[in-house]
């Protein structure tokens, strides 16, 4: 028997872990994992519970939003040898389950497609001296995974992170920035601007999977500029939904590192989570500390 670590977060998904959670036990037992059950009561639960026990296992697997993804690989990513681990998405947006190709909020099937997964590298950001697994990012639309009431998505699910993300469009400031990167210096008004490793930015938004590459030491560097006017903007947000960036508003670029300097101190979201406001962030891609299965 292999010996599994299962991290619940009851409430992730409206609770969506209920369904088929029997069933998805029952089909980890079979496989051959002697599971056994951590449910988190609070924020930085998932973090401790990986930080203190994940020793005694060769799997962790954690059942949740990407916020619980999140915080399990924060626990795991300083492990000399951390256990491979998997992912049974039951959020809101789930975008790294869209980038995986995991299937959503059904624990049995999520279940199966762990048993049947095999590990890859995983890049993790670092942002200042915390950890995310795939965005950090200010400006349009990234106050929305944070800024929708809990209640509101429970209730609404996806479709609340959609009308918040239309309410944003009224609410759109412009950024002095300037992003020191591996390749250069960039000094512009943005309007967005994130350092990440997925395909799917909550929800709304997916990059061609083309550009992303999970386990290869960069990540991809999203600059968006100021459109000047209404027409310009509907132009670019049309484009960007239909994953066409030829547009000279829009620049994505590969990087390790990336420093973010702002003339006042700007609010950024991490994995989804309000990350604080700062007039400097380092961003640096930590290459492959993890073996995620999928």
């Amino acid at each position: 028997m292999k010996n599994l670590m299962l991290i619940v977060n009851p409430v992730a998904g409206k609770g969506a872990y209920a369904n088929g959670f029997g069933e998805a036990l029952k089909c980890l037992d079979d496989a051959g994992y002697r599971t056994t059950i951590f449910y988190t009561h609070g924020k930085g639960d998932a973090t401790r519970f990986a930080q203190e026990h994940s020793h005694d296992y060769e799997y962790i697997v954690c059942i949740g939003g990407d916020g619980t993804l999140s915080e399990v690989v924060s626990g795991l990513v300083n492990m000399e040898n951390p256990p491979k681990l998997g992912y049974l998405p039951m959020g809101t947006a789930n975008d790294v389950a869209t980038t995986l190709g995991l299937p959503k909020n059904n624990s049995l099937e999520a279940a199966k497609s762990f048993v049947a997964g095999k590990p890859h590298a995983y890049d993790v950001g670092k942002f200042d001296d915390k950890y995310f697994v795939y965005i950090a990012a200010f400006g349009a639309f990234t106050e929305v995974s944070y800024a929708t009431p809990q209640e509101q998505k429970r209730v609404l699910g996806h479709l609340a992170y959609v009308l918040q993300g239309m309410a944003a469009l009224t609410n759109i400031e412009k950024v002095h920035t300037k992003v020191e990167y591996d390749g250069g210096v960039i000094e512009d008004d943005f309007i967005y601007g994130s350092m990440s490793n997925s395909t799917s930015v909550a929800g709304i938004v997916e990059l061609n999977k083309e550009i992303v590459s999970l386990g290869d030491g960069m990540s991809e560097l999203i600059l968006v500029k100021d459109p000047g006017d209404a027409l310009n903007f509907t132009d670019l947000v049309t484009k960007v939904m239909s994953q066409n960036y030829d547009n000279p508003n829009i620049k994505i670029l590969h990087t390790k590192k990336a420093k973010f300097s702002f003339d006042h101190p700007v609010a950024w979201t991490r994995d989804g989570e309000a990350g604080g406001k700062w007039t400097t962030v380092e961003l640096e891609n930590i290459p492959y500390p993890i073996q995620l299965i999928f």
